[in-house]
């Protein structure tokens, strides 16, 4: 099984940043496999064009890319959008060393945030991409995550479906279906309204 965003079996896992307690994933993305972020066979199953139809920020809006890794999403959003604000949130600064190598990284619209910059974004995004990330999320993570929209934005989440066969993506063992899924962020204290699913892929949107 080809696996993106997950990680390859044989690699050695990377090392913990912070607790990681409630993710169904035992161990998170090691950026020793970033390429797979990159290989644009990602983009049969999942089209930005897609993904930023469902995003539908609006002119203006703060865009977060949470859990962005090489930030493929967040350049495909910061180019199609030039009027949003587009930031590449993640924790591990190899993903985002990667990020600022490419030569898109200097889109004007575009910019990269680590931990330390979260109280900068607390409250204040129109929107939240969380694209193959909540099976990761530990639930100190997640309630981070749900932290993030202001009070009219929301979370879109598109993670592997644990529900449906595929040739592509991490174990099903470790990851959600949508029921599971939606029930892990309601516990949170997230509204959450299940939308039509893509080929491999639940996709939720979700309100504080």
């Amino acid at each position: 099984m080809k696996r993106h965003g997950s990680n390859t079996q044989g690699g050695a896992p990377s090392k913990p940043h912070r607790p990681r307690h409630g993710a169904r994933q035992p161990e998170r993305f090691d950026p020793a496999h970033a390429a797979l972020l990159d290989d644009p066979e990602r983009f049969d199953y999942l089209p930005p064009k897609r993904v930023i139809e469902l995003l539908d920020p609006p002119a203006g809006a703060l865009v977060v890319d949470y859990g962005a890794g090489t930030g493929t999403y967040a350049i495909a959003i910061a180019r199609a959008r030039p009027d949003v604000t587009v930031v590449a949130y993640d924790e591990q600064p190899q993903m985002l060393k990667r990020l600022a190598a490419k030569p898109e990284a200097s889109l004007p619209n575009l910019r990269m945030a680590a931990p330390e910059q979260f109280a900068e974004l607390r409250g204040r995004c129109e929107r939240v991409l969380a694209l193959n990330v909540l099976h990761e999320l530990g639930d100190r993570a997640l309630k981070e995550l749900a932290a993030l929209p202001s009070a009219a934005g929301f979370v879109l989440l598109i993670d592997w479906n644990a529900g449906v066969e595929r040739p592509v993506g991490p174990p099903r063992e470790h990851t959600y279906d949508s029921r599971e899924a939606l029930q892990r962020l309601q516990a949170v204290g997230l509204r959450v309204e299940e939308l039509k699913p893509m080929r491999y892929h639940f996709v939720l949107r979700a309100r504080g």
